[in-house]
């Protein structure tokens, strides 16, 4: 006897989709289109009068500037530890899973704290960098390590799970032809997993762009110096500049729309090879 699925009922399946429908709309749609809203509240001209200010220039700048040295750092690490992960069996490999993926399940406040405790200026390493002239704290290379940890995941996440699913096969049957490991990687395991790593850098990259906590500990905060995009909104919203405040949020919520429209078409591409493949 074929039992039923929760929802297969035709009043349960409308109940659940209306109610789904309307949770979703209230609680992230509405606040995003409240954003376009306030931002243009005083016109197009105040909009851009507010985003092409000095301030928000330099935060967008820094925002960038982060993103631009993190995610291809994270991505190399990811890559790295997803090979050695699920190509290698060796003691405390799932110790290693859990280490990398721990950023998961700490606040980003309290990786802020502990890069603080280790490199500011009464931290461990505080005295050794105050006496070579190194400024990692309230400087660009804090902000950095700060989104290094909170996005550490990222790339590895996607790539574990479909590494181990290929398995090695491939790889041995390559060296037994005479491929170099270089060779095989390049040519064999790269192309097999390009797309998990394009959605795994995708992910990273919107990351780095909208964290606040660990960055808000590090940076310091210090307007038009070392405060990024986010942390550069809530200090206009404390300013009571609404309209700055929302025009800057609209960048990040236009990152945010472009990574869901790469999302979209990656799993869209993705759907397409798996249906020729079948």
């Amino acid at each position: 006897m074929a039992t039923k699925r929760v929802g297969d009922h035709p009043l349960i399946r409308r109940l659940l989709i209306g109610a789904v429908t309307i949770i979703a709309l209230f609680l992230i749609a509405a606040p995003l289109l409240a954003i376009l809203s306030y931002a243009f509240a005083e016109g197009a001209a105040r909009y851009f009068d507010s985003l092409f200010t000095p301030d928000t220039l330099h935060a967008i700048k820094l925002s960038v500037i982060t993103a631009l040295i993190a995610v291809p750092i994270n991505t190399l690490f990811g890559i790295a530890a997803a090979w050695a992960i699920a190509k290698f069996d060796f003691p405390g490999r799932r110790l290693l899973t859990a280490i990398i993926e721990l950023p998961y399940s700490i606040s980003p406040i309290v990786a802020g704290v502990a890069y603080l405790f280790v490199f500011g200026a009464q931290g461990l390493f505080g005295p050794w960098l105050q006496a070579n002239d190194i400024k990692i704290m309230f400087a660009l290379p804090g902000i950095v390590l700060a989104s290094l940890f909170v996005t550490a995941p990222f790339v590895a996440r996607e790539l574990i799970p479909l590494l181990e699913t290929q398995g090695r096969e491939r790889e041995e049957a390559g060296i037994s032809l005479g491929a170099s490991g270089f060779q095989t990687f390049w040519r064999i395991s790269l192309p097999g997993m390009r797309w998990a790593l394009i959605y795994g850098i995708i992910l990273c990259n919107a990351r780095v762009f909208g964290e606040f906590g660990a960055v808000s500990i590090v940076s310091g905060n210090v307007r038009g110096e070392t405060n990024t995009l986010p942390l550069h909104v809530e200090l206009l919203y404390q300013d009571h500049n609404s309209v700055g405040a929302f025009a800057a949020a609209s960048v990040l919520m236009l990152i945010a729309v472009l990574t869901l429209i790469a999302k979209f078409l990656l799993e869209r591409r993705g759907v397409r090879r798996h249906a020729e493949g079948a």
